[in-house]
C-alpha cells in the first residue's frame, strides 16, 4: 500500500510580527535606571547615552520609547508618583479614620522603602529648573487627598480638634516625610529601630489632634 504523500506549502502573503523589543518590560529598566541615577548621582549622570547603557539597550530604544530626555524626565516623575499613589490608595477606608490615618502613614513609608530610586525624584528639586506636565503635578497633588479626607472624617465625627483638615493633614504629612528621609538618607541615630519608633509616632501625632 502506498503512503500518502506530504505536500509542504510555503506561503510568502501572511507577514510574520517582529519580536517588540521596545516593550513595558525595557520601559520600566529604563525608568528604574534613570531614578537611580538621578536620586544617588544628579541630574548630570542621566545622558541617554549612558542610561541605554546601563539598561543594555540603544539609545534609539530610549528615543523611540520617550521621544527625548525632557519627555523621560517626566515619565520618570510620573512613574514615581504613580506607583506612590497606587499604594496609599489601596489603604482601605474603615469606619475608624483615625486608624486610617496611621495605615496611610505606614503605606507612606513602606512605597519609600519598596522604590528609594523614585522617592527623592517626588520630593525635592533632584533636576533643577525641570517643570513635570500639568497631568504629572495633578497626579502628584492625587496623592495627598486621601490624608485630607480622612482628618476631614476625623473633625467630621468629633474625634479630631475642629481645625481645617488641610492643616492637619499638613502637619502628619509633613512629620512621615521627615522620618522617612531620615532613614533613606543614612541619617538616623545608631542602633535606632526605625519601624516600630516609626509607627508610634504616627499613632502619638495623630493622638495630639484629638479633640480633649
Amino acid at each position: 500500500m502506498a503512503r500518502p504523500r506530504i505536500i509542504t506549502v510555503l506561503r510568502y502573503d501572511v507577514p510574520v510580527p517582529r519580536p517588540k523589543t521596545h516593550d513595558e518590560a525595557l520601559r520600566g529598566r529604563l525608568l528604574e535606571r534613570a531614578g537611580e541615577l538621578l536620586s544617588t548621582e544628579g541630574p548630570g549622570a542621566l545622558s541617554l547615552r549612558r542610561l541605554a547603557a546601563d539598561v543594555n539597550t540603544s539609545t534609539t530604544a530610549v528615543y523611540s520609547l520617550f521621544g527625548g530626555k525632557p519627555a523621560l524626565l517626566n515619565a520618570v516623575y510620573e512613574e514615581a508618583f504613580r506607583r506612590f499613589g497606587e499604594r496609599i490608595a489601596s489603604v482601605p477606608q474603615t469606619d475608624d479614620p483615625v486608624e486610617d490615618l496611621v495605615q496611610i502613614g505606614l503605606a507612606y513609608r513602606a512605597s519609600a522603602l519598596a522604590d528609594p530610586q523614585f522617592y527623592l525624584v517626588m520630593f525635592s528639586k533632584v533636576v533643577p529648573n525641570f517643570e513635570p506636565s500639568e497631568e504629572t503635578k495633578e497626579a502628584a497633588n492625587q496623592t495627598f487627598l486621601p490624608v485630607v479626607r480622612d482628618v476631614g472624617r476625623a473633625v467630621e465625627c468629633g474625634v479630631f480638634t475642629p481645625e481645617p483638615p488641610e492643616r492637619i493633614a499638613l502637619a502628619m504629612w509633613g512629620m512621615v516625610h521627615g522620618l522617612v528621609s531620615l532613614e533613606l538618607n543614612g541619617n538616623l541615630p545608631p542602633g535606632v529601630e526605625i519601624a516600630s519608633v516609626y509607627e508610634r509616632a504616627l499613632r502619638a501625632h495623630a493622638d495630639g489632634w484629638r479633640n480633649a
